[in-house]
């Protein structure tokens, strides 16, 4: 921990489980004669190819549950399920099922022989945005490193790590063999906090860390009586702006509608961001977390709905006149 500020951790920690190295590698094997897809990335509801370096990927939980999405999903897309491939892969199954807390996007993740990353951050991976990124080294060597925040790592197989990749960073693989990492994505809970170690209790009691809620279900009822639409900031559902609620800035019109099994917000780009149901008539982005929301009071004389934006325990809240559909 850094001595300096105790609600400041580290880079990254070593968390407790101790895991089968060897079965890892057995479950990887059975993916061995599949040729890896390139990484892509998955900005504003769409999935785009752009990995310049041998970086290739294996999903084993995706959006869909669909084996071809080696990104790493969000809002905009389906909700997270798993791919055909884990139903070969026993111990990754059983790693998964002991995280305690909702499983986003799963991979196994190849970094080629003599490939060296970018340096990049990664903002909304980190418990301030409820999003925690965890990696699991399989397949490693001495010339495979990650410098993060300045500091370099050898992770090793058997390890379970959290590294905060909101910070800059760069991986590199300078020698012959391939480095293979599990990497998984997982929503932050007051559960998930149990697996690190005891000196980051005072880090995740803090203002630092934003937990989120379980999902709850969404009665047929509830679901007709959502529809509505209302003006709010255009950057509502750009997860990648963390913009203010107040003053003057773009807006634009956004509808929520039944989609027959759930609710979804229509995009002004008449693309359907689909929702969560978290209780009380509020709802986050299926992919996302709380970071940030929206709560629907529809039955009052005056209807509106309220957006909110959140970093750790920080919010920012703003109410919007609704317009409930007929």
């Amino acid at each position: 921990m850094n001595t300096n500020n105790s609600t400041t951790p580290a880079e990254a920690v070593r968390l407790l489980p101790e895991l089968d190295a060897d079965r890892l590698v057995a479950d990887l094997m059975t993916a061995r004669g599949h040729l890896w897809d390139e990484q892509s990335s998955f900005v504003n509801g769409r999935v785009s190819r752009w990995a310049e370096q041998d970086w290739r990927c294996l999903p084993v939980r995706s959006p869909g549950g669909d084996k071809a999405r080696t990104d790493p999903g969000g809002p905009g897309s389906a909700e997270f399920a798993d791919t055909e491939w884990l139903d070969h892969m026993p111990y990754v199954r059983e790693v998964l099922r002991s995280i305690p807390g909702t499983l986003y996007a799963v991979r196994f993740m190849d970094l080629g022989p003599d490939t060296i990353g970018y340096p990049h951050t990664d903002p909304k991976f980190a418990p301030d945005w409820g999003m925690a990124r965890l990696h699991i080294p399989v397949i490693t060597h001495e010339k495979a490193s990650l410098d993060l925040d300045g500091v370099i790592h050898r992770w090793q197989p058997g390890e379970f790590w959290f590294g905060d990749f909101s910070r800059k960073h760069q991986i590199q693989n300078l020698g012959p063999e391939h480095r293979v990492h599990l990497v998984v994505d997982v929503l932050v809970t007051p559960e998930l906090a149990q697996l690190f170690p005891a000196d980051w209790a005072d880090y995740f009691a803090g203002p630092e860390v934003l937990y989120n809620r379980p999902a709850v279900a969404v009665t047929d009822d509830e679901r007709r009586a959502a529809r509505c639409s209302f003006d709010a900031p255009a950057h509502l559902l750009e997860i990648e702006v963390f913009g203010s609620l107040t003053g003057e800035q773009p807006q634009a019109t956004f509808t929520v509608v039944d989609t027959g099994t759930g609710l979804a917000v229509r995009s002004p780009e008449d693309h359907l961001f689909p929702l969560t149901a978290l209780g009380g008539h509020e709802y986050r982005l299926v992919g996302w977390s709380e970071e940030r929301t929206i709560a629907l009071r529809l039955d009052g004389a005056r209807p509106e709905a309220e957006v909110t934006y959140r970093k750790g325990r920080r919010s920012s809240r703003l109410s919007v006149p609704a317009t409930p559909a007929a």
